[in-house]
Formats: C-alpha cells, sequence, structure tokens
C-alpha cells in the first residue's frame, strides 16, 4: 500500500474551491461501514475517538476496574459507560462481575481489543516524537523481554540490533509518569469522597 504526503499549498486550497456547489460547499453524508473497503474507515469506526483510546491503554496498562479507568482518563461516568459499552457490543471488551451487592464488573480486553497493542505503542511513538516539547522526558520506558535491554523510541533493540515484535516488549512507566498517576488517583478519590460527604449533608 502506498500512501501519498501532501504539502499545503494555496494550488491545492484554491483545488479545493473547484468542488464547491454554487452558493456553498459541497453536500457530503456519512459514509456507511458496508459502503467501503477501506479498513481505516471500519476501525476509527470502532476505536477512533479519544475516550476509545484511553480506556484500550488503561486496559492495557492493567486496570480493570470502572472508577480507576475513570481517575486516569478523565472521563466523566456517562461517557466512560457509553464507551465500554459500546467496545463490549463490538468485541473489543468483556465484563465479570466481581461484586455481587451492590453489582459491580471489572473490564477486560478479548482478543480483539488486545491486538490494538501495535496501534497504541504507534500513537506511543508519533506523540513522543511530534507532540512534546523537545527534550521532555519519556512517559513509559519500554524494553526487550529477551534481554532486558531499554528499546529506542523505533522499539528497535540496541543490544540485539533487531526491531523487537510488540509480544516481545514490556513497558515501564517513568517515575514523572508514575507520579501523574497516582496523584490523578489520588485527587479522583478524594472528589469521590467529598461528593459523597455532600450528600449525606443534603439527606
Amino acid at each position: 500500500m502506498i500512501f501519498r504526503v501532501w504539502a499545503c499549498s494555496d494550488n491545492h486550497i484554491e483545488g479545493s474551491r473547484d468542488g464547491r456547489e454554487q452558493g456553498g460547499e459541497a453536500m457530503s453524508r456519512p459514509i456507511a461501514d458496508d459502503e467501503t473497503l477501506c479498513p481505516i474507515a471500519h476501525s476509527t469506526g470502532l476505536v477512533g475517538d479519544r475516550w476509545s483510546i484511553l480506556i484500550v491503554r488503561e486496559l492495557l496498562m492493567g486496570q480493570s476496574r470502572f472508577q480507576d479507568l475513570q481517575a486516569q482518563t478523565g472521563a466523566t461516568s456517562q461517557m466512560l459507560a457509553a464507551r465500554l459499552k459500546r467496545l463490549e457490543a463490538d468485541g473489543l471488551v468483556m465484563r465479570r462481575a466481581y461484586s455481587a451487592r451492590p453489582v459491580r464488573y471489572e473490564y477486560r480486553l478479548t482478543p480483539k481489543g488486545a491486538a490494538l497493542t501495535p496501534v497504541i505503542l504507534a500513537l506511543r511513538t508519533w506523540g513522543e516524537q511530534w507532540c512534546k516539547p523537545e527534550g521532555g522526558i519519556p512517559a513509559t520506558r519500554m524494553f526487550h523481554r529477551r534481554c532486558e535491554s531499554e528499546l529506542e523510541l523505533d522499539g528497535r533493540c540496541p543490544a540485539c540490533d533487531v526491531l523487537v515484535p510488540w509480544t516481545e516488549m514490556r513497558s515501564h512507566p517513568s517515575e514523572a509518569w508514575a507520579k501523574e498517576r497516582r496523584e490523578r488517583a489520588a485527587e479522583f478519590t478524594g472528589q469521590r469522597r467529598a461528593a459523597k460527604g455532600e450528600a449525606g449533608d443534603l439527606d
């Protein structure tokens, strides 16, 4: 598959204007999954939004309970519940009850969901390279399971001089990101306790 990278230019912008209908922009409609062969369109239909990607990230990191997913993604409870329901319906996530009274569930990735691991790793690599200030500390350190060497950003093992497949990688959050996550969890817990206290006062 060959992808072309286009540089933005005035000519390109003018060309797009030629496609307008008189009186305004040409009208378009969403393309249904059964109307295209493009796998990118199909994939983004399932996990093409911020919250779904962050949920998958957290599940890959070992989080499984609703409140922990909410604390680390920053999603509202309604948003998180809706995304988990959709991911479960699409076969990426499964749930099981861990408490009967009240009924509470934990969530795990299915094989279909876990197969998104290289996608998450690619987003990590792109984000570290293009979306952070120069000299910023990596959020996650990646290691080669076979020799325990730390991997370069592109997944190459400097000791073995090979590109390591994701199945042979292990991750470890940097101290800075681990601290950030602890603080976020503590803040979320504090907010929940405060909300329960306020509800109790109203009673």
